[in-house]
């Protein structure tokens, strides 16, 4: 039986509040070659085993990570992740719980949550964390934001080692809500020099660490220069194993990291739910997005948790909240706590050292490759490689191979050509010295 939620009344008036005419002018801003205009070719019933097969096949078409040698970053990691991570966070307390828009009776989501902002905190090297956001773009695009409202200026300078998407998602911000981006190009080799574009107009300077070529920098100088303007560095990272072995942005002099937590506790899961991360100075709190759960005692002297700062717009009016993202990422939060709890420092670190280990041996097996040459002067567990054919079609003769050789630089940067021979490559831990022969024998029969 169909499911019709809506009458031919119901849509007439909706198209007519927005000022639609027709459901088709609804649509008008998508090329219509891209509009599905006769109904899909699927049968018209199966039963539940037929579908099943027929959904099996389909799936075995695509070649998940785990399937080979996988050497895939650019923002999304493989890691391991321990099997007690997915079985506690499917306990149905966790499992089944939305937000703690009642706080008093979900002190087990609350007190994860400080959990969870603490290990940001120390991670980061900053001294408040908030209970997550939706992802590491957004996060981006909410830090420039809170810059903006901090220093009360509007313009942002965006580093090009940016990722490209978090910059995407920070223009489109930009665009309709009303502030100007200095956007630099792409910086290979980690050598822009962004001081000498801060002004007095300048709220806020966003970096990345590692950048998205791989490159690691030290901010401190930056920093600054920054501060020395009246503007903050947002440092943005995306591959939060750095942190582990690296010195903290916080350390560094940031005002506000931004950061997507996938690579602990989350698999990759074709691109999401991710979690995003949020932290930054504490004089900086009551401009921060999102929300903040604290430890306090109740009137029986008990140990509790609270919801202490919501300034979202399902709490304060809209116009003086400092967020419209309606949703944190709990149980990726969740999932992410449990794994930092199980590793413990000592574990976080370790963890790194693996991860940086295997980019060195990867880096040194590729670079004796014939037709390949590895660009970065310092890396963690990603790096980039110049490889004498396009990389697009070197990923495509691995990939037959049964090896995810990495990304091609110009799936990021569709408008720079001059990019098409680079490819972005990352080893983590679930990367063993067969795996990296493998790479290394068939880049070289293939180039």
């Amino acid at each position: 039986m169909r499911y019709l939620p809506l009458t031919d009344d119901d849509r007439r008036a909706m198209l007519g509040a927005i000022g639609a005419g027709s459901v088709e002018e609804l649509f008008r801003d998508v090329p219509s070659d891209k509009l599905q205009s006769a109904p899909l070719d699927l049968p018209p019933f199966s039963g539940e085993l037929q579908v099943e097969r027929r959904l099996a096949k389909m799936a075995a078409r695509n070649m998940p990570a785990g399937a080979g040698p996988s050497f895939l970053g650019a923002g999304a990691y493989r890691h391991h992740v321990p099997a007690a991570v997915d079985h506690l966070i499917q306990r149905g307390e966790f499992l089944t719980s939305y937000t703690p828009y009642q706080p008093e009776i979900t002190q087990g989501t609350l007190q994860y949550l400080f959990e969870f902002q603490t290990q940001v905190a120390l991670a980061t090297g900053m001294e408040v964390a908030n209970a997550s956001m939706y992802d590491g773009a957004t996060s981006c695009a909410e830090a420039v934001m809170m810059a903006n409202r901090t220093t009360r200026r509007h313009r942002a300078v965006i580093s090009g080692g940016l990722h490209p998407h978090y910059r995407e998602v920070t223009e489109t911000l930009a665009r309709f809500i009303g502030f100007d981006l200095d956007c630099a190009g792409p910086d290979v080799k980690g050598e822009e020099d962004l001081g000498a574009r801060v002004d007095d107009r300048t709220s806020c300077v966003v970096v990345q660490y590692p950048d998205v070529f791989g490159n690691v920098r030290d901010w401190t100088a930056l920093a600054q220069a920054c501060h020395a303007k009246g503007a903050l560095l947002v440092v943005v990272v995306t591959e939060f194993v750095a942190l582990g072995a690296l010195k903290s942005p916080g350390e560094m002099g940031a005002d506000i990291v931004a950061a997507e937590g996938q690579s602990i506790g989350n698999a990759l899961n074709f691109g999401g739910p991710y979690v995003g991360l949020f932290a930054t100075r504490e004089k900086l709190i009551r401009q921060m997005p999102g929300r903040v759960c604290g430890e306090t005692v109740d009137a029986d002297g008990k140990r509790g948790f609270v919801l202490t700062l919501s300034t979202r717009e399902q709490h304060i009016r809209r116009e003086k909240a400092t967020s419209n993202i309606c949703t944190n990422s709990g149980l990726c939060a969740l999932a992410f706590t449990i794994h930092m709890s199980l590793l413990g420092e000592q574990g976080f670190t370790r963890m790194a050292a693996l991860n940086h280990a295997a980019a060195v041996q990867l880096a040194d097996r590729l670079d004796a490759v014939d037709g390949a040459e590895v660009l970065n002067a310092t890396f963690f567990n990603e790096f980039t490689v110049r490889l004498r054919k396009p990389a697009a079609e070197v990923v495509e003769a691995l990939a037959g191979k049964g090896i995810l050789g990495g990304v091609p630089a110009l799936r990021l940067y569709p408008d720079r050509p001059e990019m098409a021979n680079l490819l972005l490559v990352a080893a983590t831990e679930t990367n063993t010295p067969e795996d990296m022969d493998a790479f290394a024998t068939a880049l070289r029969e293939i180039l």
